[in-house]
């Protein structure tokens, strides 16, 4: 069976942004569970433990749901969107910020 040239470059644009993107989404996740961890009273490192494994199942999760999304401007939104919470969320949370 012959695939047309735009359904493979589709199909490995929907690879690329759920790999990366959902890297850069756990990873901002994961930066924000520790800071929230820290911040409610864990040991700094024992909160970048934590969130490190909570990150691994999580970017399993989020791997699966992009791989699985039908439509990559929808993966590509939801990913951002999620990417711009996590880091509004990782920086408020940062040390020296007003609880």
């Amino acid at each position: 069976m012959a695939y047309s040239a735009a359904t493979v470059a589709c199909t490995a644009a929907r690879a690329v942004v759920a790999v990366a993107g959902g890297y850069g989404v756990v990873q901002l996740a994961v930066t924000a569970t520790a800071s929230a961890l820290a911040r409610g009273g864990l040991a700094p490192s024992d909160a970048v433990v934590a969130a490190a494994m909570l990150g691994f199942p999580a970017y399993l999760g989020v791997l699966l749901w992009a791989l699985a999304c039908p439509r990559l401007l929808r993966l590509a939104g939801v990913l951002g969107a999620a990417a711009a919470g996590c880091a509004a969320a990782g920086w408020w949370l940062q040390p020296g910020m007003p609880a």
